[in-house]
């Protein structure tokens, strides 16, 4: 069974960093999934997440509060719209499209009752 969970974190893991590039795929997501993935199967890689310097802030705001940041929300909001904007262009069937904007609404009003978290430590 660890090896399954492993395989799902470097799988994970593998897509966030994709996402990092990627304009429509999330990133905090999918390196939530590995960090959960890697508890139970690598210590050494779940640690490394954690202690990361890019990943390993959103993990740790997300597991003490829930919290999404701000830029992340915008992020995520322009994110949404583009892909919207892309159906709207391919004119998608209308059916679709309620469908489309019905999900994509639930997804923008979780995100954005979620707690911003504490703001960024000043660097000296």
């Amino acid at each position: 069974m660890r090896a399954l969970w492993f395989i799902g974190g470097l799988v994970s893991m593998g897509l966030g960093m994709v996402g990092a590039a990627v304009p429509l795929l999330p990133t905090v997501p999918f390196m939530l999934l590995a960090a959960f993935c890697f508890a139970r199967s690598s210590t050494r890689l779940h640690d490394w997440l954690l202690d990361h310097r890019v990943f390993g802030p959103p993990i740790h705001a997300w597991r003490e509060n829930g919290a999404i940041s701000r830029r992340a929300k915008v992020y995520a909001t322009v994110s949404i719209a583009a892909a919207f904007s892309l159906s709207l262009i391919l004119d998608v069937r209308a059916l679709i499209l309620l469908i489309q904007a019905g999900v994509l609404l639930c997804v923008l009003l979780f995100i954005w009752t979620r707690p911003d978290g504490p703001p960024p430590e000043p660097t000296d």
